[in-house]
């Protein structure tokens, strides 16, 4: 009689909490009552992410043995011959974390466990602060600090702003404006107003959003290094990493990059060449936990932290997976965090929680995460054609968001 568990049915959940889409994939297995769920969320395009998972995955995967996560995920990667995709590497990424849950309830253990234990306790956290003014800032990021958090990101208007100043051209198309030149001068002071208030024991983040022209970027980062940012987040597209070389021969202020990023190579030259100081990978857009565990490794060889993107679109079920990784990671830097409404600790029963500006586990096997499928259903997720992503410069041209 065989003992191997193999995979009886691979399922896609789409719901929507709050403003992101939400896509989770819950792996069954053929032991009575053993699944695991992963994060496939592509906020932007969940029907094609649905799509490849039970049209071509799933398929694929049904009847394989889940114990051999690794052959897997390499063959997973292979299979539809063109690779490293945000589409593919999102489906991948809920197969992959899901497989990982189920090793971990078989083996009754935490996930972090299995890469190799604790590191760490907890993961300290950022949050966001945003505001109207430097002064709005300046109120949030406080209410923040009350609450125990000692890393905040300080934003004004968004990103990029939301005021371009001057006036658009006859028979501009609709778009979210912003004016990069504008965004620059103001941030800088916002920056410097928020550190001359709040003090220099607190870590402050800001995040570019790789909204500016690459020589723009450069002189961004010598601007603000006065102010000792913890990290500057995205100062550069993916398609303008060469220019990382310039601002670190230039610029002290330590660099996070990532979170767009989707294939190796995008990486790796970064790490090797030490021209920044975080990966920020989104952990399902780079195709799940295996291959984060192997970028994070690199990274430790490099001296490079870990600093996971964060944000309320990747589901609660990435932000157990980004803990686990947290926890062991013995070159952890800092974990975005989204500050989750009540809603999603409600549908997603064990979503982990902070204190004192420190994320905890809940020490339950696997992921430690569930889904409330029957209340994910009564929020259906809504079709829509994005507007924040339509984003241009003053003169209409279309940008990069």
């Amino acid at each position: 009689m065989s003992s191997t568990v193999t995979i009886r049915n691979v399922q896609v959940i789409l719901t929507q909490p709050g403003k992101s889409r939400l896509v989770i994939v819950k792996i069954s297995t053929s032991e009575p009552g053993l699944y695991g769920i992963g994060c496939a969320t592509f906020t932007q395009r969940i029907h094609a992410v649905q799509a490849a998972i039970e049209k071509h995955l799933k398929p694929f995967l049904i009847g394989r043995d889940v114990d051999r996560i690794e052959e897997i995920w390499q063959m997973s990667m292979v299979h539809g011959y063109w690779r490293n995709g945000p589409v593919l590497n999102n489906a991948i990424s809920g197969v992959d974390q899901a497989l990982w849950d189920i090793k971990g309830k078989r083996a009754g253990m935490p996930v972090y466990q299995l890469l190799g234990g604790k590191s760490r306790e907890a993961a300290a956290v950022y949050v966001h602060a945003d505001g109207r003014d430097p002064q709005e800032v300046e109120e949030n990021a406080r209410r923040f600090m009350e609450q125990g958090y000692q890393f905040i990101r300080v934003q004004m208007g968004g990103y990029g702003g939301k005021k371009i100043g001057r006036a658009k051209p006859d028979n501009a198309p609709d778009g979210n404006y912003f004016d990069p030149r504008a965004y620059s001068r103001h941030m800088i002071k916002m920056i410097e107003h928020v550190r001359a208030q709040l003090g220099d024991e607190i870590e402050l983040v800001h995040d570019i959003h790789e909204r500016l022209h690459p020589i723009d970027a450069v002189q961004f980062a010598k601007d603000v290094e006065p102010f000792k940012l913890f990290f500057l987040e995205d100062a550069l597209a993916p398609e303008d990493i060469g220019w990382f070389q310039r601002i670190r021969q230039q610029s002290a202020t330590p660099l996070a990059m990532g979170e767009l990023f989707n294939n190796p190579h995008e990486w790796q030259r970064l790490i090797s060449e030490r021209l920044i100081d975080f990966i920020r990978m989104h952990i399902s857009q780079i195709g799940g936990i295996t291959p984060a565990r192997n970028a994070a490794i690199f990274a430790n060889m490099f001296g490079i932290r870990t600093a996971w993107h964060g944000p309320s679109d990747t589901s609660p079920v990435g932000h157990a997976a980004n803990l686990h990784l947290d926890l062991w990671a013995p070159n952890f830097g800092v974990q975005e965090w989204y500050c989750p409404p009540e809603i999603d600790y409600e549908m997603f029963p064990g979503l982990p929680q902070v204190r004192d500006g420190y994320l905890y586990p809940n020490e339950l096997p696997g992921l430690g995460i569930d889904i409330d499928e029957k209340l994910a259903a009564q929020y259906p997720c809504e079709d829509i054609v994005e507007q924040w992503t339509q984003t241009r410069l003053p003169d209409g041209s279309p940008v990069r968001p």
